[in-house]
């Protein structure tokens, strides 16, 4: 009787206007404890009837979520993998409830991700493997859900999705292949470096056939599927690389890369694509050199080449995902390297894009890794003439700035860059720092009880280098830095305590 009731419910739900009766009358939540029937044709209607009654009722959805709806759609993904109406029917309920951050916090409780692999592999239509993709999309805007999507092996199985596909030149194929790749871009790319990555047997394992695949595509450019083929194995070619490059536990394998020429096609393809508007491909690109480029051998290696020179190309993208990636890699090449830092602060281009970036209102993620790489650039390098270009390009305003961060880890990159840049030329530096207030800057940052100990500490080491100059020496004079030193002196940090006794000693002249 129950299963009939679930059935006519479902059926009348297809009609719109019995929606609103169906609400008035509580019917959803009385439907929603046979989700836990172990009757497959209950399940079935149910939540076909649940799925119809709440279609596009956001609030409605939330309410089901709050219910406990999420534990019981994944619970007949794992019992009943096998029966394509209930898989059906659960997926088309994650994918109306994916949007809603409730779902995803509660599906970041469950072993969807798993479930959702397994789907993959079985998916046989294009209509099931678009679903599968909608969902995933979606989860992979959690970090905590992307971790477990990338963990569960979901970037591998899309890889061999692509590899399958290759060089068909059907329409559904290419729809399938375009969502199989933005999808390997958002599970691969984003958060910190190396959280979502570990090293990928699938990705090894084809490894070198995607490089003769891309090879091989690259040849036959008057082939009507050229375009298609080159377009997946670009993508399965970037998503292999870049499960080999994370976590870059060994030099080996970025070395291998450079005999393969890795380096110059990634540079290739981002010189191709760069007027694209579809921007996956250069992220990918850009993703996997700021990963190449993280241990020495390679950033060495990088530089020989010109490597640097070719990346600045780049600089005229006007994509802000793009030129947030293109900041990271210059940044990771440049880190360690007084080298890159020399090269990258003497290239005028380059750095008036980075000062017209510094101050990007409209996208702060791109402004602030401007002055990170700004920064960097101060900190490793050891060459005065780089000093005097970025003073030049009026870029010593933005990491004075950049000292009252919001950000700690930002406050110390800049203070320890300026330390540097005024240890190699001071009087370059000196009248940009009294226009833009460093001194002030300083002294706020010590008196504020908020500011960290090592900000602190960085600040009172600025100070000592500040202390050279005679101008600068009479502002932080007249500002009576001094009493503010002499507070220090008790702090309950051990290393401000030594750096406040260490600055006084100099302001003083007893050292």
């Amino acid at each position: 009787c129950a299963v009939k009731a679930a059935h006519v419910l479902s059926e009348l739900a297809k009609n719109e206007e019995m929606k609103k009766p169906c609400i008035e009358a509580d019917l959803v939540l009385t439907l929603i404890p046979l989700l836990e029937s172990t009757d497959q044709e209950m399940l079935l209607h149910a939540g076909r009837a649940i799925g119809r009654i709440c279609y596009d009722n956001r609030c409605l959805q939330e309410e089901l979520v709050k219910v406990g709806v999420i534990p019981s759609l994944v619970r007949i993904l794992t019992d009943y993998a096998e029966s394509e109406p209930l898989v059906h029917v659960s997926l088309l309920a994650l994918y109306n409830l994916a949007d809603l951050d409730s779902a995803k916090e509660a599906l970041s409780m469950t072993k969807v991700a798993e479930q959702l692999v397994k789907q993959l592999r079985r998916a046989e239509s294009h209509e099931r493997l678009e679903i599968v993709f909608e969902v995933l999309q979606a989860l992979a805007e959690n970090d905590a859900l992307k971790v477990q999507l990338v963990d569960s092996g979901v970037p591998e199985v899309l890889s061999e999705i692509l590899l399958r596909l290759q060089g068909s030149s059907q329409a559904e194929d290419t729809c399938i292949v375009k969502a199989a790749s933005d999808l390997i871009v958002s599970l691969l790319l984003g958060g910190k470096k190396g959280e979502y990555y570990r090293p990928a047997e699938a990705c090894k394992k084809h490894y070198k056939s995607l490089i003769l695949s891309r090879h091989e595509n690259s040849q036959g450019k008057d082939s009507p599927n050229s375009e298609l083929a080159s377009f997946i194995s670009i993508t399965a070619f970037l998503t292999s690389l870049t499960c080999l490059a994370l976590p870059l536990s060994s030099d080996g394998n970025c070395l291998r890369m450079f005999q393969l020429g890795v380096i110059h096609q990634l540079l290739d393809l981002l010189e191709k694509h760069i007027q694209s508007r579809d921007t996956s491909v250069q992220q990918a690109a850009l993703s996997a050199l700021q990963n190449l480029a993280v241990p020495v051998v390679s950033k060495v290696q990088m530089l020989e080449e010109g490597i640097a020179e070719r990346i600045e190309a780049l600089l005229r993208s006007e994509s802000p995902p793009v030129q947030f990636r293109l900041l990271g890699t210059l940044r990771t090449l440049a880190d360690g390297q007084a080298d890159a830092a020399e090269i990258l602060g003497q290239d005028p281009q380059l750095l008036s894009r980075l000062v017209q970036w510094c101050s990007a209102s409209d996208h702060s993620g791109i402004g602030g890794e401007a002055n990170r790489l700004l920064a960097s650039i101060l900190h490793h390098n050891r060459s005065q003439e780089v000093v005097k270009a970025i003073q030049a390009a009026q870029g010593v305003k933005h990491l004075v700035s950049m000292t009252t961060s919001e950000h700690a880890a930002m406050q110390n990159e800049a203070l320890n860059a300026l330390a540097i840049a005024s240890t190699i030329d001071l009087e370059t530096l000196e009248e940009s720092f009294k226009e833009s207030q460093l001194v002030q800057s300083l002294h706020k940052l010590l008196r504020d009880d908020n500011t960290s100990p090592e900000v602190k500490y960085n600040s009172m080491g600025l100070l000592c280098r500040l202390l050279n100059s005679g101008d600068l020496r009479q502002e932080i004079e007249e500002d009576k830095i001094k009493d503010t030193l002499e507070r220090l002196c008790s702090h309950s940090n051990a290393n401000v305590v030594k750096e406040a006794i260490i600055t006084l000693q100099v302001l003083r002249g007893e050292t």
